[in-house]
């Protein structure tokens, strides 16, 4: 019994060998496809709805006009018949939008993988070394720039990063290209700052910072460290 089981495991390992291994891209693709069919789908039923209700409109409206001619009873309200008819279909049709705007939620990530979302920005913390320089680049590879800090609430964001990781992290701020005046990669000057008590410095020419403990560090821009990239998030579309 246990070489069968064992014949089993083998025959199905070969085989999940064999088969093809699909992307998270291509799976992002086809599940973006199924749902804009499925949107598809609905608007041509909202669309034979519509139709349906303008030409029960139509017909009701000349019963009414033939019946005051003719001295018969009048017809019962058009609006009223027709919402009796076309409710319970557009009931089922907001369920299903409904539905696909749960399950869209549900799907939707602001961020890619592997990126942290915090405050309508996406974060992507290396686990390799580079100087800053050569960080700098790596986050523009990704579409992305060196991390700017704006706020105290992203401070303290990154803060908590740090603080689990225990990795002096380069940011996007230095004075490389005017000494003192500090500015960050997108060229915008500094506004807050969370310097750590004496710096910076410039000890033997540090010109780029790190984010290190409780605060920031100057430290030579050739030094390797980790990085953390930063972009804007994507908002999750709605129905």
């Amino acid at each position: 019994m246990v070489q069968d089981d064992t014949g089993r495991f083998q025959t199905l390992s070969r085989w999940s060998g064999r088969l093809p291994k699909v992307s998270f891209g291509l799976l992002q693709l086809l599940v973006s496809l199924t749902f804009f069919l499925l949107l598809v789908i609905v608007l041509i039923k909202v669309s034979t709805v519509h139709q349906s209700v303008q030409n029960q409109t139509e017909e009701l409206q000349q019963k009414c006009i033939l019946n005051e001619t003719s001295g018969m009873e009048k017809v019962e309200a058009p609006q009223k018949q027709i919402q009796a008819i076309a409710h319970p279909e557009l009931d089922v049709l907001r369920q299903y939008l409904a539905w696909m705007n749960v399950t869209l939620e549900r799907l939707c990530r602001p961020c890619p993988w592997d990126w942290e979302f915090f405050l309508g920005s996406c974060y992507w913390f290396s686990k390799s070394l580079n100087n800053w320089k050569s960080s700098m680049s790596a986050c523009e590879l990704l579409n992305a720039q060196l991390v700017v800090i704006n706020s105290e609430a992203e401070e303290k964001f990154l803060q908590s990063w740090e603080a689990r990781h225990k990795k002096r992290t380069w940011i996007g701020l230095s004075d490389h290209q005017n000494e003192g005046s500090w500015r960050w990669v997108d060229n915008t000057p500094i506004e807050l700052s969370y310097w750590k008590q004496g710096e910076p410095n410039n000890d033997e020419d540090e010109d780029c910072v790190e984010l290190y403990n409780d605060g920031w560090n100057d430290d030579k821009c050739n030094q390797e460290k980790v990085w953390i990239c930063e972009k804007t998030a994507v908002p999750c579309p709605a129905l």
